[in-house]
């Protein structure tokens, strides 16, 4: 390498390298990710043919798969305990048609999703964890915080059922906010007193799961993000930008109960923002304030004439109660 200009093209042949092994062997963790999906939906398929063939009665089903899963493990080693089979018929019984599998799913991310309760919930996160690039681990946590029924119950039944085929699409700014939205992540403890600066830092040390929770597309760009109105100064906690709906988010957070005249802060940032910051080619930006009680007849009022995208939601501190959400659900698809 005689000279600098040799040495930058030997780094950046080193770098191209770099980055073609790097993408290979993502191809080859998929690769191996599918062949084993498609294995165990096969080992599925073979299980409930011959439990069909044979016509057997519920109670052998264990006893099948006790005997089963001795054999395999003898024969092939590790994997097929009678959880595992359990599993794996499982997957089959769900997943009856290959053709709805997807190849961006692994089978770690089936496992968790046979936990579901019903077909809704159960497609709802194939397609979010096909549109959102979910690990393992951010689709537990959406799962836990019942993304799922959070969602349905702001929608009427047949945007429920499209839900659950399409996942969560964002086409509008009130595709963007959750009432309420889970904050767990914080760990902060439900009773603890805290300040709402404490709360906004812990927001941003734990900055990749709120992102989680906003949802798709969600870029952050700054907090006590400052603007000069008149002779005063503003500032707005948190501002994010969302590249699908092209447009500024802000958020407001209040530690107690929501005021009236909280919203109307909000839509003088949401002005400012509209007539000082938006560049050609952004819609209107939206402004969530977002706070730990709101009274809804209140706010109701308050928001009442407001053009701009302006939205009042909860936050909680813990997971949902998933019993008293799946009544809610229940209740509101069978009263359509």
């Amino acid at each position: 390498m005689g000279n600098d200009l040799s040495m930058d093209n030997y780094k950046t042949l080193v770098e191209n390298i770099g980055s073609l092994l790097s993408e290979s062997k993502k191809q080859v963790v998929q690769t191996v990710n599918n062949v084993l999906v498609k294995t165990y939906w096969e080992i599925g398929r073979y299980i409930v043919e011959f439990e069909q063939n044979g016509k057997e009665r519920a109670e052998y089903g264990d006893e099948l798969l006790v005997t089963l899963s001795k054999d395999l493990t003898l024969a092939y080693g590790k994997g097929f305990s009678k959880s595992n089979l359990f599993q794996i018929r499982q997957f089959y019984l769900k997943f009856q048609k290959f053709q709805t599998l997807s190849g961006k799913l692994s089978w770690s991310h089936y496992v968790e999703i046979l936990k579901c309760d019903d077909e809704l919930e159960l497609g709802f996160y194939v397609k979010q964890c096909e549109l959102e690039n979910w690990s393992v681990r951010e689709l537990k946590r959406q799962m836990k915080s019942l993304l799922f029924h959070r969602i349905a119950l702001s929608k009427d039944k047949s945007e429920v059922i499209e839900l659950s085929k399409s996942g969560h699409l964002i086409e509008s700014p009130e595709d963007i906010v959750k009432d309420p939205y889970v904050l767990e992540f914080l760990g902060i403890p439900e009773q603890k007193a805290y300040k709402e600066g404490e709360l906004e830092d812990k927001i941003i040390e734990n900055l990749q799961g709120f992102l989680l929770e906003l949802g798709r597309g969600f870029a952050f760009i700054g907090r006590q993000y400052k603007m000069q109105i008149g002779s005063r100064q503003f500032k707005v906690d948190l501002v994010f930008y969302n590249h699908i709906l092209k447009c500024f988010v802000l958020i407001d957070l209040k530690r107690g109960e929501i005021e009236h005249y909280d919203v109307g802060q909000m839509n003088m940032y949401l002005n400012y923002f509209k007539s000082e910051m938006s560049s050609e080619g952004d819609n209107p930006p939206i402004g969530i304030v977002l706070g730990a009680y709101k009274d809804q007849l209140l706010m109701e009022y308050a928001t009442q004439g407001i053009e701009n995208n302006l939205f009042v939601s909860k936050y909680q501190l813990y997971l949902p109660n998933k019993d008293e959400l799946q009544k809610e659900l229940e209740k509101l698809l069978d009263s359509e």
